[in-house]
């Protein structure tokens, strides 16, 4: 992945991440507001109710304004100016906290004018069975008043936050989805890095490899034009076998210098093209290696010219590379079938078919994956790094062709590249 995207993920990322927690705790505290608004009035309207009660049932007037008060956030102070009973003024809270479904624990003092203090009425739990751990008992005096009552409720910021379960349950997840973001991004940056060093290594090694391999080509050469070389079969046999291995070797440091290229950005030399000479020339080349391993390559073109816009030179790499993939997974006698034929006005299929191993089902999905090859245990009759379907993927992407596989195990496998005609008729 490339530096300029990886930086755009996370800049992305960083964003909404920053925005979503906006928005969240936006919501949590307008929630909160909203729920600590309705709490205070439905508490107004309750002792509002309990006031009325009072005088009521004492046959007295309220104050004109001012009945309730609220000192602190949540701490209510309710004038009635009139004596008041505590069995009264408790029966009334009990009945009008749960006419407005105030589910809260709560506490209540009434103001003794003789002592100018308040005297504590009771604590009354909502819930029985559980266990309070706040201070209980400030509840101050209010000054200017003679005949009044206070009502506190102490454990509201908890009856608050029970009411925000959901709210707090998605801040969770959301809290949750962040540090696992958080976590991704390090894990993606990490292996970012790691991918780098491997593939500087890569880069590298293969370079160093060069040199070397080009000292015992020359050496291999020279070997085999010996006099002494020639004469003896058996010394000819080896210096041969050292030149073969070597031409093997470096073929495959040529592929990974290559697909280092491929990685770093494919630029193309394309031009109109003929296809058909393309193949053929490549045909002619590979037909040896199938033969040699008493195989047979078929040839199926069309009379007239083929011409496409392409870069001749990876082209003709990945239509190699596909016969090569087909005579190295056949069985005994390779059987290689290529053909072209034409869809449409505007597109052509070239297709490479053979009837070897197949590819399970389970792995065709990652069949075109960098490095990836069929598990075959600890057996591995066919060598290779698991490169040339990516590079031919590689290619295709570049050239904007449409690539499809067809395989089933033991009857043979089809590639199968969908090209834009040059000058479509």
């Amino acid at each position: 992945m490339k530096n300029s995207i990886i930086l755009l993920v996370f800049v992305a990322g960083v964003l909404s991440v920053v925005g979503t927690l906006a928005i969240q705790t936006y919501w949590v505290f307008s929630t909160w507001d909203i729920n600590d608004k309705e709490f205070k009035q439905k508490a107004h309207f309750a002792l509002n109710n309990v006031a009325g009660g009072i005088a009521e049932f004492k046959d007295i007037t309220l104050p004109s304004h001012n009945v309730v008060t609220q000192p602190t956030s949540n701490y209510f102070i309710v004038n009635i100016e009139a004596e008041i009973d505590s069995n009264i003024l408790e029966f009334f809270l009990r009945r009008e906290f749960e006419r407005s479904n105030l589910n809260i624990d709560f506490e209540y003092a009434i103001f003794d004018c003789n002592t100018d203090q308040m005297v504590y009425g009771d604590f009354l739990k909502y819930s029985p069975g559980e266990k309070i751990n706040v201070s209980l008992g400030d509840l101050p005096p209010h000054e200017g008043l003679n005949y009044y009552f206070g009502v506190k409720f102490p454990t509201l910021p908890g009856y608050l936050l029970g009411k925000m379960q959901l709210s707090l349950f998605f801040s969770g997840i959301l809290l949750l989805t962040i540090l696992f973001f958080t976590y991704a991004m390090f894990v993606i940056l990490r292996q970012k890095r790691l991918s780098d060093l491997q593939k500087d290594f890569i880069n590298n090694m293969t370079h160093e490899f060069k040199t070397p391999l080009s000292t015992i080509k020359i050496s291999a050469d020279v070997f085999l034009s010996s006099p002494e070389v020639q004469s003896n079969p058996r010394l000819q046999q080896y210096a041969q076998i050292i030149k073969d291995q070597n031409q093997r070797l470096n073929n495959q440091v040529e592929k990974v210098l290559q697909l280092a290229k491929v990685e770093k950005g494919v630029h193309l030399k394309k031009g109109e093209i003929q296809l058909d000479k393309i193949i053929q020339s490549v045909v002619e080349a590979a037909r040896i290696m199938v033969e040699e391993k008493g195989g047979s390559l078929s040839l199926n073109l069309p009379d007239h010219p083929i011409w496409i816009n392409a870069d001749k030179l990876h082209l003709s790499n990945i239509i190699f590379s596909l016969i090569d993939n087909a005579v190295k997974y056949s069985k005994e006698c390779p059987t290689v079938s290529i053909s072209v034929k034409k869809e449409d006005r505007k597109c052509i299929c070239l297709s490479i078919r053979d009837k070897g191993i197949g590819i399970p089902k389970e792995y065709q999905s990652r069949i075109f994956e960098k490095f990836f090859r069929i598990p075959t245990g600890n057996v591995h009759n066919v060598k290779g790094f698991g490169l040339g379907l990516f590079y031919v993927k590689k290619i295709c992407d570049a050239h904007g062709w449409k690539l499809k596989l067809e395989s089933e195990e033991g009857k043979g496998t089809g590639i199968h590249i969908r090209m834009d005609l040059a000058n479509p008729s």
